[in-house]
């Protein structure tokens, strides 16, 4: 299918109807300069070889150049052939650990983040391998099944967290099921899964899965990440040290045995977490020594590009235009200096009508290029003023309107900043100019307190370039203040919900002793027989000796057994 490659150029050609414009000026002109000469009739007589016909065909050759030229650099295009890739590799499933005991810090900065910063190292060695991510904690889930596009597997691997499962616990079992579904079940080879977790509460079903796995040709590699010593951890809601429902304060320790024998009943190796460097080597060594397929793929090799007949036909036109006399005799030996004397009008007068322009845009660049040295520096405020000037002069320039917002942004006007950011995404067409001007407009918007646009924000940027750890990490401290804000505002409507209730629970106490103060009972005489009340007294007796046994026996069969929520 046929598409300009460059779209913005195709603006140009709003400058045909100038050039129309300036055609009949220039005709309006001469006739006004005929009529000044002197005698009309006597005038005609001595131009009477030039050709009026002929002048507008050489203006209709230059427009025609012109939009040949303006095609040519939007690059009219249609995909290429397709040829076949060969690529030698294999299917690998992350099974991550994403408990809450994952958030000790044994390991600094803690658990699970040193465990994300390992895979994604690990992705980026595995470039011709397909990649597929599984958390777990309670329960499994797949994140992100098998695909060769290591640029979503990063980033879903950033957003992983201990918020994306809610049920707490560690199920080895079940995340080494899950990948073993993701896999294709025809191929009993080429497929390997790397589990990295601290081990705890291991379920017993892991060693047998494990098992299963290795026999259907699936090698399972695991990584240990903690001290076995052990550390506590914080719990998000408290902002204190976890405790048990005992009230004891947790303390995380590494189940390496538990991890080794997952390993060699999965026919593979246990690595216990030093740093990251050794670590990816290890298994990116591990991993290449297994068996690879070869894989043949459909690849878009290039376009096929025709600007350059664009530009042929558009010398063609020019080569014409500039051969052509607008004098019809063909007696006249004079032509050629006629014909530079045409030129050197017509090009006289485009110069002229472009000057303006060309001013322009040079006092646009001297603008901006005045504003970089003022924002060097730190006169935040002449910056502004130079880069909004420039944007005045021509909206439509990104850069302009990128350095106006990082002007604005230090003189603390965030709102304007991301005005600013905003103009420069729609204009620039740039992918990493659009990344730069994404990740800014978050960086303003998180300052704002904007969360919800702010992660919107650095999710684009990470789109666009998924090797920006300054995006992915402050789209994590966005994520984290987006819960907490959440959990705050539960708590405040819960106390809000609460608090009537106990207002009323009060106000209907307060009437009750009331009632009862204002109640005065009457002693009446008793109609009971002394027989009669030893009997019903020894009946009550035996009934709460009953429910007493009753009791007994309940709290002798029950045991308490704290349910573990990390």
């Amino acid at each position: 299918m046929l598409r300009f490659q460059h779209t913005s150029y195709l603006l140009l050609l709003a400058a045909i109807p100038l050039f129309v414009l300036l055609y009949f000026f220039v005709i309006s002109w001469k006739k006004k300069t005929i009529k000044k000469i002197g005698d009309e009739n006597l005038v005609k007589e001595l131009i009477r070889n030039y050709s009026s016909r002929r002048y507008a065909v050489k203006f209709l050759l230059i427009i025609s150049a012109f939009m040949l030229g303006v095609f040519a650099l939007a690059n009219l295009r249609k995909p290429g052939g397709i040829e076949k890739v060969n690529r030698s590799a294999i299917d690998i499933m992350i099974a991550l650990d994403v408990s809450k005991s994952m958030l000790a810090d044994d390991i600094k900065p803690n658990r699970l983040e040193r465990a994300k910063q390992s895979v994604a190292r690990l992705i980026d060695k595995l470039s011709n391998d397909r990649i597929g991510i599984v958390v777990f904690a309670g329960r499994a889930y797949l994140q992100m099944p098998l695909t060769g596009d290591h640029g979503a597997a990063k980033m879903y691997l950033s957003s992983a967290s201990t918020d994306v499962v809610p049920t707490q616990g560690t199920v080895i079992a079940d995340a080494l099921k899950m990948c073993y579904s993701a896999f294709n079940p025809k191929e009993k080879k080429y497929k390997a899964v790397v589990l990295i977790s601290d081990g705890e509460d291991h379920d017993e079903g892991a060693l047998k899965a494990a098992g299963q796995m290795a026999e259907n040709g699936i090698i399972i590699n695991t990584v240990g990440i903690g001290s076995p010593q052990g550390a506590t951890f914080i719990d998000e809601l408290t902002n204190q040290p976890k405790k048990d429902n005992a009230g004891n304060i947790v303390i995380s320790k590494l189940n390496e045995e538990e991890l080794k024998k997952i390993a060699t009943e999965g026919k593979g190796s246990y690595q216990l977490f030093s740093n990251t460097d050794d670590l990816v080597s290890k298994l990116e060594g591990q991993l290449e020594n297994m068996d690879q397929r070869s894989i043949t793929e459909d690849s878009q090799v290039n376009y096929q590009n025709y600007f350059p007949w664009f530009l042929a036909a558009a010398l063609v036109l020019l080569l014409i235009e500039f051969f052509l006399s607008e004098i019809r005799s063909p007696k006249n030996r004079e032509v050629p200096a006629a014909k530079r004397n045409s030129v050197f009008v017509f090009l006289l007068l485009i110069s002229c009508s472009l000057f303006p322009a060309s001013s322009f845009a040079q006092n646009e660049k001297a603008l901006i290029k005045k504003g970089n040295e003022a924002y060097e520096k730190k006169e935040y405020e002449n910056a502004a003023t130079n880069y909004r000037q420039a944007t005045d002069k021509k909206p439509g320039d990104p850069v302009a309107q990128y350095n106006l917002g990082n002007a604005l942004y230090k003189n603390s006007k965030t709102e304007e900043a991301i005005s600013a950011y905003d103009k420069a995404l729609v204009n620039t067409a740039s992918a990493a100019d659009k990344a730069k001007a994404f990740y800014n407009k978050g960086v303003a918007l998180q300052n704002n307190k904007k969360l919800p646009e702010c992660i919107e924000a650095y999710k684009n940027a990470l789109k666009l370039d998924p090797q920006d750890e300054d995006a992915r990490q402050n789209l994590q401290k966005a994520l984290q203040q987006q819960k907490q804000q959440e959990q705050k505002k539960n708590n405040k409507e819960n106390k809000e919900k609460k608090k009537p209730k106990e207002d009323e629970k009060k106000k209907e106490q307060d009437k009750q002793k009331q009632d009862e103060k204002n109640e005065q009972p009457k002693p009446q005489p008793s109609k009971l027989t002394k027989q009669d009340a030893e009997e019903k007294l020894k009946a009550l007796l035996q009934q709460e000796k009953n429910l007493q046994d009753k009791l007994r026996r309940v709290n002798t069969g029950s045991v308490s057994k704290p349910e573990k929520d990390w």
